[in-house]
């Protein structure tokens, strides 16, 4: 019998270096992920101390089916979804667009990489600072020049603030995909555009049938990148308006029910029990579309590519 390995002790070396590796990916990643599902299945509350009871599906019921509260978590949930939709779509179409500018070769296209890529590397909190001191309702950059004009608007109040977090969000990561669209653009031979040109054909004929198909890993790897991290964005929500009724998405709803969001007069209780449940629904709606986003991409690029 051959042995891929060697034979004795040294058959099971490898198994052993890997080791440490499964001990720490259980410790930060599977562990807590299967603590988060049978928290679920509890009452809770994070408290020291405090008594936790098998409940069941309790929290589940709670959160999809009774009363208000669950009308608003579903709010939560179709405006997830519409969040990750627009987000998704509009930083890639604008992250695709930039990048086939920046590798024609025109002046200045290394200060605007970096110009367009600067955001990525602030962090969400920074972010949000910057755009809650530039849209500040009271002295502000935006509210100067409204005033300029005899106009006022409180841009992160009411419903408008849904909107900004969206173009915030987008202004924040659109760098990211920029970047991979670059390094996918730089891999097409150029000779795959001059064959086309003496072929005829045109600017866009070029890009639907040379860039386009080859751009495939970097469309897929884009897609996937854009629509999970969309889906489970809530930080800027955070920083920018705070926990307000009709503005919330999911992720941001996980957090404030596990960690007793306040807001002005508004304070909930800990409920972690009940935050692991609407965490699970969360994770569901990620594996869902994430999967079948990703089953599409992989269709499409078999018939593109072979």
């Amino acid at each position: 019998m051959i042995y891929p390995f060697g034979q004795g002790w040294q058959r099971w070396l490898p198994y052993m270096l890997i080791i440490p590796g499964l001990f720490f990916y259980f410790l930060v990643a599977l562990g807590p992920s299967l603590a988060t599902s049978l928290y679920s299945f509890t009452d809770a509350s994070g408290v020291a101390g405090a008594p936790i009871n098998w409940i069941g599906f309790d929290n589940y019921d709670e959160f999809l089916f009774a009363g208000q509260a669950a009308r608003d978590n579903l709010d939560a949930l179709g405006r997830t979804i519409i969040f990750s939709v627009v987000v998704a779509s509009v930083q890639f179409g604008l992250g695709l667009v930039v990048a086939i500018l920046l590798t024609q070769g025109f002046p200045g296209t290394r200060f605007f990489r970096t110009l367009f890529f600067m955001p990525v590397i602030l962090g969400v909190v920074i972010q949000g600072l910057i755009w809650s001191l530039f849209l500040y309702p009271l002295g502000g950059p935006v509210s100067r020049v409204l005033d300029f004009f005899g106009l006022y608007s409180e841009l992160l109040g009411g419903q408008g603030a849904f909107w900004w977090v969206i173009f915030v969000q987008i202004w924040a990561n659109m760098g990211i995909t920029m970047i991979i669209f670059i390094a996918g653009l730089q891999t097409i031979p150029n000779e795959m555009y001059e064959a086309a040109q003496i072929d005829g054909a045109s600017a866009w004929q070029s890009f639907r049938h040379v860039t386009w198909p080859l751009l495939t890993p970097s469309v897929n790897t884009n897609l996937i990148l854009n629509v999970i991290g969309s889906l489970q964005a809530w930080q800027l929500f955070l920083v920018l308006i705070g926990y307000r009724q009709g503005t919330q998405v999911l992720g941001y709803v996980v957090y404030a029910e596990g960690f007793g969001q306040t807001s002005g007069s508004v304070s909930n209780a800990f409920r972690q029990g009940y935050a692991a449940a609407a965490s699970i629904v969360l994770f569901l709606l990620v594996l869902v579309i994430g999967l079948s986003t990703q089953y599409i991409l992989r269709r499409r690029e078999e018939r593109l590519l072979g």
